[in-house]
């Protein structure tokens, strides 16, 4: 690996162990929220019908797919998603954004849209942001060919709608 790859690879990773506790931080005090929650009720969001299989979850989450198990039991826990049965698989069952969630996820929102702001897209040009975002999903591509399950996981974090 030459040196300006290791210097790419080890920012990258120094980049987001900064970022994310950062960004937890903010949402655990705002909003009583763990990013991992937000994470979750952010694709939930997103999916058609606001509702996702946990292996479709685990493709598209930025936790591993063991860890989505535990968080959606919190999550039900707490009201902000419902387990619904799979009416084409009874082994598998959806996990489903409940109003709850939803509103929370919204109330969320403004702050962790803020803080990727403050903390990450404010240190960047428009051309530096397109350049990362571009090489930064050839890579997920890549991935993706190697593990089609994991082709979803290519969404960008983005607000709820």
């Amino acid at each position: 690996m030459s040196e300006d790859l290791a210097d790419t690879w080890g920012a990258l990773l120094k980049v987001h162990a900064a970022l994310v506790p950062r960004l937890d931080r903010e949402l655990q005090e705002a909003h009583g929220l763990p990013i991992t929650w937000y994470d979750v009720l952010l694709e939930l969001n997103s999916a058609p019908d606001r509702r996702l299989t946990m292996g479709q979850l685990g493709s598209v989450a930025t936790l591993s797919r063991t860890r989505v198990s535990r968080v959606i039991d919190e999550l039900v826990r707490t009201g902000l998603v419902a387990r619904e049965p799979n009416p084409d698989d009874g082994r598998s069952a959806f996990a489903a954004l409940t109003p709850a969630g939803r509103a929370t996820l919204r109330k969320a929102a403004p702050t962790y849209v803020a803080a990727v702001q403050r903390e990450f897209a404010d240190h960047l040009t428009a051309r530096e942001a397109k350049v990362l975002a571009g090489a930064l999903h050839k890579v997920l591509a890549a991935g993706a060919a190697v593990d089609p399950e994991d082709s979803a996981a290519t969404g960008a974090r983005r607000a709820p709608r």
